[in-house]
């Protein structure tokens, strides 16, 4: 299987917010925001795997500014880190008053893909070349984040085998 440039998969996308896309106030719905961020995430997914790709999780989405009705939503998502049979992808969310200019960060996000096979099982990914200092530190960082994952997965874990059980004073 060919490794594959970060650039190659990478993808922005932009959305004029509407009136459906918000509350009374005119501010956007995050889900509406986090519905953009999971689909751009699983285009990258899917371009650089070239099969069916599925949300696995969301480690975090932390918004930073709202969005109005009438700003421009800008995604910009790429790949931060491969694994055997995932994918993490960061997400950047940007909106832009149009009648004034003004750029604003509204969020960002990491979501982890899986690759599934026509049977509907996870299948190995492509390797993924790293050619820039950001892109390295993204993947680094990116690491990071997955070994707090895997960390958390056995915590749960260890907690769920407690589960029903009382203590004794």
């Amino acid at each position: 299987m060919e490794e594959k440039r970060v650039s190659e998969s990478a993808v922005v996308t932009s959305q004029v917010m509407m009136p459906q896309d918000a509350n009374p106030s005119g501010n956007v719905h995050g889900g509406v925001i986090m519905k953009l961020i999971d689909t751009a995430g699983g285009v990258v997914a899917t371009r650089h795997t070239r099969c069916n790709a599925v949300t696995a999780s969301i480690d975090r989405l932390d918004f930073h500014h709202p969005a109005y009705v009438g700003n421009l939503l800008t995604l910009r998502a790429s790949i931060n880190l491969v694994g055997r049979t995932s994918i993490e992808i960061g997400v950047r969310a940007e909106t832009e008053d149009l009648l004034t200019g003004q750029i604003r960060h509204t969020g960002s996000a990491y979501l982890t893909f899986v690759a599934l096979g026509s049977d509907g099982r996870p299948i190995e990914v492509p390797g993924l070349i790293l050619e820039t200092e950001e892109e390295i530190r993204r993947n680094q960082e990116a690491c990071d984040r997955r070994d707090l994952r895997l960390a958390e997965r056995k915590k749960e874990k260890a907690h769920q085998g407690r589960a029903g059980r009382t203590l004794k004073p």
